[in-house]
């Protein structure tokens, strides 16, 4: 069989629809059903059951499933090192990270791509589980991403750098100058929540025992340049890690008493995969930049 049959094999069992797959494939229809045929010839067992209106996984092709993928993994493994093996650092690199390092990047990305112009970086933002999924998947070399009250299962964290959760407000604001508040100093202000489902309204949720109706919550968002922007001319207070310093320097970050005093930033691999060179020369680059985020 070949490799090229297995990955059309795969394709139709995750899509379970021989048109999407045939699109997906940049193949005909006609052409991936004769592949497909063969590769059951060749077996000697049918891996689908196909009707007019649906197609289904036989008992065959439902063993045949991962040990199909795992043939298709080793392959893109085994090319990816033969690519490492040049001198001079190829391919693509994909990188997904939090909303939360939107900005923070930029010197690590504009360094690597002086320094690696043959490598393609390919940077998504995603939610944090999102990023899991698409990690599992293989679909991304790593993640950056805070470190999560319970470690990952098959994913490999290692800390880069700490920041804080704390009140971040511009310098204008009559509680910038302050070293210490607690919530009670807050409710006589107007607050911006980071969304539900970020990292920092996660660690705000899990560690702070506070009813946030006794809060004057403004507004509850996701993008940390949205969060910037309404500090701005106004008298909001944003809850938000203390990393939102490092795209504004207007604005300021006073702790809270009640709040975690680290929140930590890791890469995110998955457990036994190969890691690109690339990746490796990447995340040397972010440890050597830590200096600029904590």
């Amino acid at each position: 069989m070949e490799l090229r049959q297995l990955k059309y094999f795969v394709t139709v069992a995750t899509t379970l629809n021989f048109s999407t797959a045939a699109k997906k494939l940049f193949i005909t229809q006609g052409t991936l059903s004769q592949q497909i045929k063969q590769l059951e010839n060749e077996l000697g067992s049918p891996l689908f059951h196909r009707t007019s209106h649906s197609v289904m996984l036989t008992d065959s092709g439902m063993e045949m499933l991962p040990i199909a993928q795992k043939a298709i993994d080793a392959s893109e493994e085994c090319r990816q090192k033969i690519i490492d093996l040049r001198k001079s650092l190829t391919g693509t690199l994909n990188i997904g990270l939090t909303s939360s390092f939107r900005d923070l990047l930029k010197g690590t990305v504009k360094d690597f791509v002086r320094q690696y112009p043959g490598v393609k970086l390919n940077i998504v933002y995603k939610p944090v589980k999102e990023l899991h999924e698409m990690l599992e998947a293989g679909e991304i070399d790593f993640m950056i991403a805070f470190k999560p009250a319970a470690a990952y299962e098959h994913v490999d964290s290692e800390e880069l750098f700490t920041s804080r959760l704390g009140a971040i407000m511009h310098r204008d604001h009559p509680l910038a100058s302050s070293t210490l508040l607690t919530f009670n100093d807050l409710r006589r202000h107007r607050i911006i929540l980071p969304g539900s489902g970020m990292q920092a309204r996660k660690a705000f949720d899990r560690f702070v025992d506070l009813d946030t109706s006794d809060l004057d919550v403004a507004v509850e968002l996701n993008d940390p340049e949205t969060i910037m922007s309404l500090l701005h001319g106004t008298r909001l207070i944003a809850i938000a890690s203390s990393l939102l310093l490092k795209y504004d320097p207007s604005l300021v970050a006073v702790p809270l008493k009640e709040a975690p005093r680290n929140m930590v930033t890791c890469v995110h691999w998955l457990h036994d995969a190969y890691r690109k060179r690339s990746a490796l020369k990447f995340v040397e680059l972010l440890r050597c930049n830590k200096i600029l985020y904590e």
